[in-house]
């Protein structure tokens, strides 16, 4: 990894990349973003309206743009989408930017606690399956991860622990 080269967080929601970004982006003296939020303030839409108007294949379309737009930044920690590595051009282009991925996990029931006290998951990010809940997050997470797996340099576990104690792990490890 090059001095400035990005940092990517990756994982399924609730395993705190967002809020992780942050917080590791003020160890390294870096600036933070969330993809998703590029997204929204690119087409002035919550995500939730994107899948509404669009579904999820313009949703994708439109991160994939955002993906391209942030692999070229340095000194910059990015929080990428749940979904991010679904796409074989986003994974190729992660992979190719020269930084660290870092893949948030975190066990199902504790995805399921984060997203249930998470009061912006209903209105900002829809169910991307009929089913919801447990079922969607173990169906889900079962075609991620090997994708997850593929794209990772590092791996950390966020179970039982805070943003910060997370962010403090991930710089000790780029360091």
């Amino acid at each position: 990894m090059s001095g400035d080269a990005p940092v990517f967080l990756i994982g399924y929601r609730g395993t705190g990349k967002t809020t992780v970004a942050r917080e590791l982006a003020s160890r390294l003296g870096y600036e933070w973003v969330d993809a998703d939020d590029i997204v929204e303030e690119a087409v002035g839409l919550s995500i939730a309206e994107i899948f509404a108007e669009s579904g999820e294949a313009g949703f994708r379309e439109l991160e994939s743009q955002a993906v391209e737009a942030l692999v070229g930044k340095q000194r910059i920690v990015i929080g990428l989408g749940g979904g991010a590595v679904m796409r074989e051009e986003n994974r190729r282009a992660i992979q190719g930017a020269g930084g660290q991925v870092v893949w948030l996990t975190a066990a199902v029931p504790t995805i399921l606690a984060r997203l249930a006290g998470d009061t912006t998951t209903a209105s900002r990010r829809p169910n991307l399956t009929k089913s919801g809940g447990r079922e969607e997050v173990e169906a889900l997470l079962a075609a991620r991860t090997p994708l997850y797996r593929e794209c990772a340099t590092l791996i950390v576990d966020t179970e039982g622990k805070s943003a910060a104690e997370v962010a403090d792990e991930i710089a000790a490890l780029l360091r």
